[in-house]
C-alpha cells in the first residue's frame, strides 16, 4: 500500500536526500531519453538543491521504502519522480489527485521531450498553454508550460 507524507525542509536528512536523488536518476535515465550523461552528471547538483530547498516536498513509500517523490512551490509541480519500477502503477497519480486537492496546483512545466510525461499529465487535465524551446536554464529542450483545466 502506498502512503504519501510531507517532509518539512528541517527533517530532509542526507540519507533521504541521497534516496530521492537515487530515484531521480534511476528516473531520468529510464524517462528522458534525450539527455547525455553529461547533461545528467550537470544536472545532478541542481536537482538535490532542489530537493532540499523545494517548498513543500511529497514522497511516496511501499511499506518503508521510498519510490517517489514530488516537488511543489507556489501552486506548481517541480518535479515528480518515481523509480522506474513503480512507473505506471498509480502512485504518480495519486500524488498528483493530492495536491490538486490539498494545495490547488494550477501548473507543471514538462519537457516535451518526455512525451510519456506529456500524456500523463494531459490524462490528469493539464492542457499546453504555452511551448519555450529552450528550458529554465537555457538548455535545447522544449518546455511545454501546462496548466490544470477544470
Amino acid at each position: 500500500m502506498i502512503k504519501v507524507n510531507s517532509i518539512e525542509k528541517e527533517a530532509r536528512t542526507p540519507k533521504l536526500v541521497a534516496g530521492l536523488l537515487g530515484i531521480w536518476e534511476a528516473s531520468v535515465r529510464a524517462s528522458h531519453h534525450f539527455l547525455t550523461e553529461e547533461d545528467i552528471r550537470s544536472l545532478c547538483p541542481q536537482a538535490e538543491e532542489a530537493v532540499r530547498q523545494i517548498g513543500t516536498l511529497w514522497v511516496a513509500y511501499e511499506d518503508s521504502a521510498c519510490v517517489g517523490f514530488m516537488g511543489i512551490q507556489a501552486r506548481k509541480i517541480e518535479m515528480l519522480f518515481l523509480h522506474p519500477a513503480f512507473f505506471r502503477k498509480g502512485i504518480g497519480k495519486v500524488l498528483i489527485k493530492k495536491v490538486i486537492a490539498e494545495q490547488d496546483v494550477q501548473y507543471v512545466d514538462v519537457n516535451e521531450q518526455n512525451p510519456s510525461a506529456v500524456k500523463f499529465y494531459e490524462r490528469m487535465g493539464f492542457r499546453t498553454f504555452r511551448r519555450d524551446s529552450t528550458d529554465d536554464q537555457g538548455n535545447p529542450f522544449p518546455i511545454l508550460r501546462m496548466e490544470i483545466k477544470a
